[in-house]
């Protein structure tokens, strides 16, 4: 992936599909908000067109999938 300041680097992704079941939300040094979105809402979001890719695929497969 390539920045608009020149910056290159790789990009690794993991989506994970998961039911809440329970406890609360909280961020992380790498995180500044959490949120817990259905699928409809996931096509919504402005994402990079690569990141929007690998989360339609997970959300469109029944088990685990590496691609």
């Amino acid at each position: 992936m390539s920045y608009d300041d020149g910056e290159v680097r790789q990009q690794f992704s993991i989506a994970f599909l998961a039911k809440l079941v329970g406890g609360e939300r909280r961020t992380s040094d790498e995180s500044d908000k959490v949120e817990w979105l259905t699928p409809e809402q996931v096509k919504e979001l402005n994402l990079h067109p690569s990141m929007q890719l690998r989360l339609t695929h997970a959300l469109s497969r029944d088990r685990p999938f590496i691609g």
